[in-house]
């Protein structure tokens, strides 16, 4: 081996590990940008408006019509509430509406044929006579809203969604007592999803209302769209509470040491795919990208390292 060969070795192998050094200083940058800098977080967690079912009259069930995790459109029946009573209600409330108008048929003539005698009739007569009808008119109106009472009770005994959703914790069977008020099943607004994301404050200057952000859900692959909706004002704050004496529990701290609080941040889906299925208390990763247009930072290498941590 020639004395020439050494030279070219030593600048080989100078370059090599010149070369692994910037790799790794590439590396180190773009993990600390990627985990500690960029506006990122795995801690995001999906939610829903959630619309708890609760009769507005009390009775046996008759018919329960939907089944658990079932997806209900708007105005769809979800139970029925035995009628029979309310029917029986309402034709009673009819039958008082007919008696208050004959009455008041009654006390309007009776009170028409007394003025016409005035020159015959006491006035305290015609007078009474007037109050008569007045108190038959309002025997009248109070026998109408009793008839509209029966009616919207006989309707409330079908119980129909409110919103498109699905179905949860049904616990209803037919022949069960539903108590008015008491909420006896769920339904899951199928049109109110998002996720929370919990972003440490060290973040947040990059994240603003508006700005758009990529969601990776831990059941899928794809990456969905979604757009900062709100940030949170307010967390907890655990020095607040205080002990069984009313003394105030202060938590230890290092003065060297100084956790990032983590603020809730709501993003809300842009477009979900069919093929993902969304569900109330799933998690993600969100990465958000300033309103301005540019990420902080951004890249192919930031996103792959963001899923791989």
């Amino acid at each position: 081996m020639s004395e020439r060969s050494f030279p070219a070795r030593g600048l080989l192998r100078a370059g090599l590990t010149l070369a692994v050094v910037v790799a790794a200083g590439f590396l180190v940058s773009a993990l600390w940008r990627a985990y500690v800098v960029a506006p990122w977080t795995r801690d995001g967690r999906v939610s829903a408006q959630i619309v708890r079912i609760a009769p507005e009259v009390s009775g046996t069930v008759a018919e329960v019509s939907v089944a658990d995790d079932q997806y209900v459109n708007r105005g769809e029946v979800l139970y029925r509430i035995d009628n029979a009573s309310f029917t029986l209600e309402l034709a009673q409330a009819e039958a008082r509406l007919a008696a208050a108008e004959a009455s008041l048929r009654q006390k309007t003539e009776e009170a028409r044929r007394r003025r016409g005698m005035e020159s015959l009739v006491p006035a305290e007569d015609i007078q009474r006579a007037n109050q008569a009808v007045a108190i038959a008119q309002a025997e009248l109106r109070g026998a109408r809203v009793a008839v509209d009472r029966a009616k919207l009770d006989l309707a409330r005994t079908e119980l129909r969604a409110p919103t498109d959703g699905y179905v949860t914790r049904l616990r209803l069977n037919k022949g069960d007592y539903a108590v008015a008020g008491q909420p006896n099943l769920a339904l899951i607004d199928a049109h109110s999803f998002w996720i929370t994301g919990y972003f440490e404050e060290t973040k947040l200057r990059g994240i603003q209302p508006g700005a758009a952000a990529r969601i990776r859900l831990m059941g899928f692959d794809q990456v969905l769209p979604g757009r900062v909706a709100s940030i949170g004002r307010g967390i907890a704050d655990s020095n607040q509470q205080a002990d069984a004496q009313g003394l105030p529990s202060v938590e230890p701290s290092f003065s060297w040491v100084r956790l990032a609080q983590r603020i809730p941040v709501r993003v809300e889906f842009e477009h979900v795919p069919r093929e993902v299925v969304l569900a109330a208390g799933m998690t993600g990763s969100i990465e958000v990208t300033p309103s301005a247009g540019t990420p902080v930072p951004q890249g192919r290498l930031i996103s792959l390292l963001h899923r791989w941590m």
